[in-house]
């Protein structure tokens, strides 16, 4: 995937668990290790500003572009986005 997450430099950064992170912001540690795994396939805005207001930083601290691997990318099997930040 082209987007890189480093949400897990923050975190490490601020000594912050997953779970507090989660907490703090209002979602699922599931929904969370999700995102931090790059496996998500969409943000809320929200969610994003909720992020970078606990973690006290930019998006482009947590979000970076890198160039598309021509080799076969991840694709999960049932083709479905999964999305980040709904609470379900």
């Amino acid at each position: 995937m082209p987007i890189a997450v480093d949400i897990d430099v923050m975190l490490a950064k601020r000594k912050m668990s997953v779970g507090e992170l989660a907490d703090h912001v209002g979602i699922t540690p599931a929904n969370l290790a999700v995102l931090k795994n790059g496996r998500a396939k969409a943000v809320r805005f929200a969610t994003l500003a909720a992020l970078c207001e606990v973690l006290e930083c930019q998006p482009g601290d947590l979000l970076r572009w890198e160039a598309e691997n021509t080799a076969d990318d991840d694709v999960s099997d049932s083709g479905r986005e999964t999305p980040v930040g709904t609470g379900a």
